[in-house]
C-alpha cells in the first residue's frame, strides 16, 4: 500500500514538473476504478519476542496470527505479542508475499522461501520425503 501510494506521489510530481519545465501538453486520461467490498482482504501482521529472538509474519485471520504466534514461540519464553490489522486489495496479496518455511525431522533441519504457500508445502514434502517430520512451520510475509 505504501508503495502504491509512493509511486502514485511519484507520477504526479513527475508530470507537474514534466508541464513546468516543458511546453508540451501532456494528455493525461483519468480512469476511475471502483473497487468493491469484495475486492479487499483484511490481513493481520503478527510479531511475538521471545528471549531467542523475534518472529514476524502475516495472516490472513485472526485466529491463524494467534497459532503463528504460538507456532513461532513454541518453547520459549514469550516477552511481548503484537497484532496489527490492515486492509489490501486481493489481487495485491499474492504478488507480494513470501512465505517461509522450516522442517524439522529426525535426521536434521531445513529451511528456506517460496513464493506460494502450495509451493512451501511441496518444498517440505520434498526435503522430509522417507523421514518422519517432527515439526514443521510456514509464515506468511510480506516483501518490502
Amino acid at each position: 500500500m505504501k508503495k502504491s501510494i509512493l509511486i502514485i506521489g511519484t507520477v504526479v510530481l513527475s508530470m507537474l514538473n514534466l508541464n513546468a519545465t516543458n511546453e508540451t501538453t501532456l494528455n493525461a486520461s483519468n480512469e476511475v476504478v471502483e473497487i468493491t467490498k469484495d475486492a479487499i482482504a483484511q490481513v493481520f501482521e503478527w510479531k511475538v519476542e521471545t528471549t531467542k529472538g523475534t518472529y514476524s509474519g502475516t495472516s490472513l485471520s485472526l485466529e491463524q496470527a494467534k497459532r503463528m504466534i504460538a507456532l513461532s514461540s513454541s518453547g520459549e519464553v514469550v516477552t511481548g505479542t503484537e497484532i496489527k490489522s490492515f486492509f489490501e486489495l486481493k489481487s495485491e496479496m499474492d504478488a507480494k508475499r513470501n512465505y517461509f518455511w522450516e522442517v524439522e525431522t529426525a535426521t536434521g533441519k531445513a529451511k528456506g522461501y517460496a513464493s506460494s504457500e502450495d509451493y512451501a508445502q511441496k518444498m517440505i514434502a520434498l526435503v522430509a520425503s522417507g523421514d518422519a517430520i517432527v515439526s514443521k512451520m510456514i509464515i506468511s510475509q510480506p516483501q518490502h
